[in-house]
């Protein structure tokens, strides 16, 4: 009898851990199901800014992007980066192509080509190599913005070295990258007519307990000796230079 009782117990406990599985999978959000109500879910994506009704979110691996089709590049990029991200060790293979899940098509090679401005990642192949697929990934147009060289390799690059650094102190931040777009009007290179921004931004969430904390960064588009201090922020100033609402 003990015997009996002992396996229906077990068959019990099985049988609950497959109904909180079941449970886990139907009530984990989608994208969709993220915004509800035009709010979002406290326990959702936390890296995504609020989606407007007429914007369309592109999701690759390790990020997710909205596609600003006038300018020709991404309006924000939006990732997590944690600890292990930092530490990934796959060798880029600088294989920039066109976006096929951009429905108007995203920009081309042939826009940059000749223009005098690097093809700038917003989400950074260094935040992304912990992965062929999210690596390549990176390397989509609609991943890339016109800077100036001496911007893209410099101080970019040495902020983009700072976020990483954070990440592996804190051990999970989300960070949304890009261009200023409202303050035009722009040159444009290529046939496409890819805008070349004024400014970029970045603003990096630490969601971690005890001391939640936000920070930004505004920098023009050209080279700087400046220290990265001199361009950080509040997100709200970010927020407000923008018109997107951050995390």
């Amino acid at each position: 009898m003990a015997k009996k009782r002992g396996t229906k117990k077990i068959l019990l406990l099985v049988a609950l851990l497959l109904i909180g599985y079941v449970a886990l999978w139907f009530l984990t959000p989608s994208v969709e199901q993220y915004y509800q109500n035009g709010e979002a879910l406290v326990y959702g994506r936390l890296e995504l800014p609020f989606l407007e009704e007429d914007q369309q979110l592109i999701e690759h691996t390790g990020f997710a992007l909205v596609y600003d089709e006038e300018h020709e590049q991404a309006r924000w990029v939006a990732y997590q980066l944690t600890r292990d991200h930092v530490y990934g060790n796959f060798s880029r293979k600088d294989n920039f192509r066109e976006d096929p899940t951009i429905k108007t098509g995203s920009a081309t090679l042939a826009d940059y080509r000749a223009s005098g401005y690097d093809r700038g990642h917003l989400a950074p192949a260094g935040d992304l190599s912990y992965s062929e697929e999210s690596l390549s990934d990176s390397f989509y147009m609609s991943n890339m913005s016109p800077q100036e060289p001496s911007f893209n390799r410099g101080i970019w690059s040495t902020l983009e070295s700072y976020v990483r650094s954070y990440a592996a102190t804190e051990g999970l931040i989300y960070v949304v990258t890009g261009p200023v777009l409202s303050d035009g009007p722009y040159k444009t290179i290529g046939k496409n007519k890819v805008s070349v921004p004024d400014y970029y931004y970045k603003v990096i969430l630490d969601y971690t307990e005890p001391e939640k904390k936000m920070i930004g960064f505004v920098l023009p588009n050209e080279g700087s000796k400046e220290s990265l201090e001199i361009f950080a922020t509040t997100v709200r100033d970010v927020e407000k230079l923008t018109g997107i609402d951050f995390f």
